[in-house]
């Protein structure tokens, strides 16, 4: 779209030129042709330095726009993104490139590949597996019954999905309405899994809003686990069944997740930190540790506290 007849379809006044726009994309990554947006004042630093064509914004934030990048004007620029973001979201199906399969892969009669899609060698591609077009499948894969691959996800090498997995979901986003109505903010990122991962049965992990979900070399994650949008899971991670990853948590390198521990969203995990089960995280961890409880604290220090409870009870 040119960025008249996005200023239009937006109900911004006062656009001049007719730069064409290729894509959306954050504050931080957006290059000379994207459009991105300023919707909380905590990312105003990305926004001193963003090298996107145009940013959606508030009027009171123009100020602090780079030379050369135009201003869209909104007084809801969350809500404006999720508007736009459907004309940019990419067809199910876009490619009349049949699927590239690599030597000695073997597709299990039920398989789907989309157009598009390229499987590397020595794969096992079982009953059921769905692969989207445009996904990348490295060698030595196996993807077991039932797996779902999106549209554009990167599998690595010696990759393997258990039974039921979903890779490249959409992510869970909405702007609302003043009414309480909710508008799908379309999540037109992938997925990138590296070399040498496991991911257990029924796992979900969705795709980046713009950009990529990460899960690097050598993690290990559990049955049941999910992934929300944008996360990096460091290398060598392991999450045990039913950890939940809100959006944008970044785990460092062999970070461990007990069962049903969980984190809040746009937070950071120290480097072989180990959260215990059912911990809740609501705050980056910068110093490595173990961790328990919610709210969640030192293990030794949530054993003591555990046992001065058991004592008061016994009065």
């Amino acid at each position: 779209m040119t960025l008249n007849e996005i200023a239009l379809f937006l109900g911004c006044e006062g656009i001049e030129g007719d730069i064409e726009i290729t894509g959306m994309n954050t504050l931080s990554r957006a290059n000379k042709g994207e459009i991105s947006f300023l919707s909380d004042s905590k990312y105003e630093k990305e926004l001193l330095e963003t090298k996107a064509s145009a940013v959606i914004l508030p009027a009171s934030k123009v100020h602090l726009l780079p030379s050369g990048v135009t201003a869209l004007v909104s007084e809801e620029p969350y809500m404006s993104v999720a508007l736009l973001s459907q004309k940019f979201a990419k067809a199910i199906q876009s490619s009349d490139i049949a699927p590239m399969i690599g030597e000695g892969t073997q597709l299990y009669p039920t398989a789907h590949i989309e157009n598009g899609a390229q499987i590397g060698k020595n794969c096992i591609i079982m009953s059921g597996v769905y692969i989207g077009a445009e996904a990348i499948i490295g060698d030595d894969v196996t993807l077991y019954p039932n797996v779902v691959v999106y549209r554009d996800c990167v599998i690595g090498n010696r990759v393997t999905i258990h039974a039921g997995a979903v890779i490249g979901s959409d992510g869970f986003g909405y702007a609302h309405t003043k009414l309480g109505e909710h508008v799908k903010l379309y999540q037109n990122g992938n997925v990138v899994i590296e070399e040498d991962v496991e991911i257990g049965a029924n796992t979900t992990i969705d795709c980046a809003v713009f950009g990529s979900t990460i899960i690097k070399k050598g993690a290990k994650i559990d049955n049941l686990v999910q992934i929300g949008h944008n996360c990096i899971v460091g290398e060598h991670s392991i999450l045990v069944s039913q950890t939940g990853l809100a959006g944008s948590s970044t785990l460092g390198r062999n970070v461990v997740m007990g069962g049903q521990s969980a984190t809040a969203g746009h937070l950071t995990i120290a480097p072989f930190t180990t959260l215990a089960a059912r911990s809740g995280v609501t705050k980056s961890i910068t110093t490595k540790g173990v961790y328990s409880g919610f709210p969640l604290m030192e293990h030794k220090l949530w054993l003591k506290l555990q046992a001065k409870l058991a004592r008061m009870l016994e009065y």
